[in-house]
């Protein structure tokens, strides 16, 4: 009887993620993660570089335009912190959800010609957009330990015990960027207006977030829609773990979780659901 290496079948199984076999494809993945991280910038002059001017730019003209024009408070906060803390988070968020949503489209080429376990994709532009925010953290944390031995500031930068969670705040953003990437990446195969959609979703979505105004700005009778967007407690449980300010809610913050489970098992089902007939219609 001849012994085979390799056996390909259909799955079976909605939430079947295949896991050993995706680690049996681990150097194809860490290949992909290479490729996603590298190749973003290597043609361009400043290279890597780009990882650092993109928040602080970004921080920067919020803190003229919504700071110093539109005197929005940073619930006493350095703005530069406070800016900084938030643009960290939701550039991690935002990023991993709109590489993902385009994982068949963007893939179809590869995807048409070899086999290998889809979900090596989509996880491959997870872990690379980690190791961009690992640098942009690096540097919300030099600005942080600035202001920090600086002192002066309305609020005393002092860490509390919370910066424990921040591991988890990156798990549940990972998660919910990689469910609804998936989601909308299977949508997008038959219907295109995602693609639409998402951008525009994306961008209003952010104002919905406490990127640009702490949740203390709000009226009462809004932050309770605004906790809806679990990316709030999670920005505001990442600033209130460096500076004390802010709020934090174990409630909301469980909630964050709950909306990320969800979201992978449904996203999970619908990307496997048509990954065995996406070349039809792609």
């Amino acid at each position: 009887m001849t012994d085979f290496t390799l056996e390909i079948k259909p799955k079976s199984k909605l939430l079947d993620l295949n896991l050993k076999e995706t680690w049996k494809y681990r150097d194809l993945l860490f290949l992909f993660v290479r490729r996603d991280f590298v190749a973003v910038y290597k043609q361009t002059v400043l290279g890597p570089l780009w990882f650092f001017i993109q928040p602080i730019l970004t921080s920067l003209m919020q803190l003229v335009i919504f700071n110093n024009i539109a005197k929005i408070p940073v619930d006493g906060m350095p703005p530069m912190v406070f800016y900084l803390s938030g643009n960290v988070m939701w550039q991690y968020f935002s990023s991993c959800l709109s590489l993902t949503s385009n994982t068949f489209r963007g893939n179809a080429g590869i995807f048409g010609k070899v086999y290998f376990p889809r979900i090596i994709t989509p996880l491959s532009m997870v872990i690379s957009q980690l190791l961009k925010f690992g640098v942009q953290f690096s540097l919300f944390l030099a600005v942080w330990f600035f202001y920090f031995f600086k002192g002066g500031t309305e609020v005393v930068l002092a860490p509390t015990w919370h910066i424990l969670l921040i591991p988890a705040l990156i798990i549940i953003m990972a998660g919910m960027g990689l469910g609804a990437g998936m989601l909308i990446s299977a949508l997008t195969t038959k219907y295109r207006d995602f693609t639409f959609l998402l951008t525009f979703a994306v961008q209003l979505m952010m104002y919905a977030t406490p990127v640009i105004y702490p949740l203390s700005f709000v009226e009462p009778f809004y932050q309770k829609f605004l906790l809806l967007n679990p990316m709030t407690s999670i920005i505001e449980t990442f600033r209130y773990s460096f500076t004390g300010a802010g709020s934090f809610n174990w409630m909301y913050l469980g909630y964050s979780f709950g909306f990320m489970v969800v979201l992978m098992i449904f996203g999970t089902i619908v990307f496997n659901r048509v990954e065995k007939t996406f070349m039809d219609t792609v």
